[in-house]
C-alpha cells in the first residue's frame, strides 16, 4: 500500500464525504470542468479528488476518452452508494439542525425575470431575515436549467415541464389575454369575439403578431371563457422575443397583437395604453411550477423555500391558484 493510499484511509470522514460529493458532481455533470465550476474550485482539484477516491476504493471509477468522460462499471455501482451515503448524511445534518429551527447553507435558485425582479424579492428577503445563516444565489432565468450541469437547487419555471427525472410541483397558473395598441385594435370588427370560430381564426391570422418565443411562435391556442371550446390560430409573426417586457413594449407601439400574462398588463389596460381583444376568449394559461431534481433527500432549506413559494406565488396579483391534490 503506497503512502497516499495510507494517508487517505487515515483521513477523517468529512474528507471522504467531500470526495464522494465531488464524484457525484462529476457523474452528474459529465465533466471535470463542469463539476469544478459547480463546486467553485479548479478542474485539476476535481481530478485529484476523484483519483484519491479511486485510490481509497481500489477501483477505477471514470474513464477519459476523446469523446469525453464515462463511468466504469464500478463507477456506476459507486454512484448509487455514494448518493445514498451523501443523502443520509444530509438527512442527519438536517434533522439535527431543525432542532434549532434555523436554516443554513447556500440555496441556489433560478426564477423568471418577470417575477424575480420584484414580486418574489420580498418573501425571499423575509426568509433570509428569519434565518441569518442562510445564503441565496438568486439567478434570473426564464429557461429551465440543466440540473446535471448547473449548480441549481430549484427553479421556479413558467411553462410545461416534461422531464421524468425532475420533480415539478405546480403552484399556480398564469392567465393570458390578447392585447393590442388602441389604433390596431380599432381595425378589428367590434363583434369579432362573438362571431363563428372560423371567422375569428381567419380574422386573427390576417393580423400582424408579436410572439413570445419561449411559449408560442407560429400558433396560439385560445380557449372560450367558461366553455370547453378552443381554437388554434396560426399567426404571422412580425417580431419574436423571449422577453415579456419587450413584448409588451412592442405591443404598446402598435407593432402587432400579442398574448401576454394578464398581471403584467393590468395597468396598461386600465390607462388605455393597450386594449384587451376578444374578452370572451383567453390564451391557454401557463403552469407555474417549482422544479428540482428527484433525489431521495431534499435539504431543509429547499423544503422551506418550496413551502414558501407554494404559499406566495398563488397570491401574486393576477395569478390563479390551482387545486392541490
Amino acid at each position: 500500500m503506497n503512502d497516499t493510499h495510507h494517508d487517505i484511509r487515515d483521513s477523517g470522514g468529512q474528507d471522504r464525504l467531500a470526495l464522494l460529493q465531488t464524484f457525484l458532481r462529476v457523474a452528474e455533470s459529465g465533466s471535470f470542468s463542469a463539476a469544478a465550476q459547480q463546486l467553485g474550485t479548479t478542474q485539476p482539484t476535481v481530478s485529484r479528488r476523484v483519483q484519491m477516491l479511486e485510490s481509497l476504493l481500489g477501483a477505477r471509477l471514470v474513464e477519459r476518452s476523446t469523446r469525453g468522460l464515462r463511468l466504469t462499471e464500478e463507477g456506476h455501482r459507486a454512484l448509487v452508494q455514494a448518493q445514498s451515503l451523501v443523502d443520509r448524511w444530509d438527512a442527519l445534518a438536517d434533522d439535527l439542525s431543525e432542532d434549532t429551527r434555523q436554516l443554513s447553507g447556500v440555496l441556489r435558485l433560478h426564477v423568471p425575470h418577470a417575477f424575480g425582479q420584484n414580486q418574489l424579492v420580498e418573501p425571499m428577503a423575509a426568509l433570509m431575515k428569519q434565518h441569518p445563516g442562510l445564503s441565496i444565489e438568486w439567478t434570473l432565468q426564464d429557461q429551465l436549467p440543466d440540473f446535471s450541469r448547473e449548480a441549481v437547487d430549484c427553479s421556479l419555471t413558467v411553462g410545461h415541464v416534461e422531464q421524468p427525472d425532475l420533480i415539478a410541483v405546480q403552484v399556480a397558473e398564469v392567465p393570458r389575454v390578447l392585447v393590442a395598441a388602441p389604433a390596431l385594435a380599432a381595425q378589428l370588427p367590434d363583434d369579432i369575439g362573438t362571431r363563428p370560430p372560423e371567422e375569428i381564426v381567419d380574422t386573427l391570422r390576417a393580423q400582424p403578431w408579436l410572439a413570445l418565443s419561449t411559449y408560442y411562435r407560429d400558433e396560439i391556442q385560445l380557449r372560450a371563457i367558461g366553455y370547453g371550446q378552443s381554437l388554434n390560430v396560426p399567426i404571422r409573426c412580425r417580431m419574436g422575443t423571449n422577453s415579456l417586457f419587450a413584448l409588451i413594449s412592442a405591443a404598446r407601439h402598435g407593432l402587432g397583437l400579442a398574448a401576454v400574462s394578464h398581471w403584467a398588463v393590468i395597468d396598461d389596460l386600465a390607462q388605455g395604453r393597450l386594449v384587451r381583444l376578444l374578452p370572451q376568449w383567453c390564451a391557454t394559461p401557463l403552469p407555474v411550477s417549482l422544479v428540482y431534481p428527484s433525489r431521495q433527500h431534499q435539504p431543509a432549506r429547499l423544503r422551506a423555500f418550496v413551502a414558501l413559494m407554494r404559499e406566495t406565488v398563488p397570491r401574486i396579483f393576477g395569478m390563479r391558484e390551482v387545486s392541490r391534490s
